[in-house]
């Protein structure tokens, strides 16, 4: 019973994944677009003092704008919303399918290989480099150096 349960729970967890709950409230929960696309009537348009048009003119400009600004981007989202969704979502796909099938096993093929190189490599410079910087160090160690100012 307890095992039925269990599996019961993780058939509802991995569907869940798919079909969450999606706040319709805040659709920017991350901010991603906080400073991209807030752009209201003042940050465009702008009457500097002593050029004022008449206040009916403003008030109009003020709410043409909102209000195609509101519905053009209702529009473009209803028509292109959905099949840029299906764009995307292949995309991410495409990339995480690359990443996980390609580029990972690439990378750790590669660390696997060249770690075999490096302990060759450290083979040769330890077998003979390290003696001939030692020769070297020992010849250059009774060096004496001794700066005399001449009048």
């Amino acid at each position: 019973m307890a095992e039925e349960q269990t599996e019961l729970e993780e058939r509802i967890i991995v569907r869940d994944q798919h079909t969450k709950e999606i706040d319709l409230v805040n659709r920017d929960p991350k901010r991603i677009n906080e400073d991209v696309v807030k752009v209201d009537f003042e940050d465009v348009i702008a009457e500097p003092v002593g050029t004022y048009s008449f206040d009916s003119v403003w008030k109009t400009s003020y709410t043409t704008f909102t209000v195609s600004k509101y519905w053009c981007y209702r529009l473009l989202s209803a028509i292109l919303g959905i099949p840029l969704a299906v764009v995307w979502g292949f995309l991410f796909a495409l990339i995480s399918f690359c990443h996980i099938w390609a580029v990972v096993p690439c990378i750790k093929s590669y660390l696997i290989e060249i770690q075999c190189v490096s302990r060759i490599y450290s083979l040769c410079i330890h077998t003979f480099c390290d003696p001939l910087f030692e020769a070297l160090s020992k010849i250059c160690s009774n060096v004496r150096v001794a700066l005399r100012k001449e009048v």
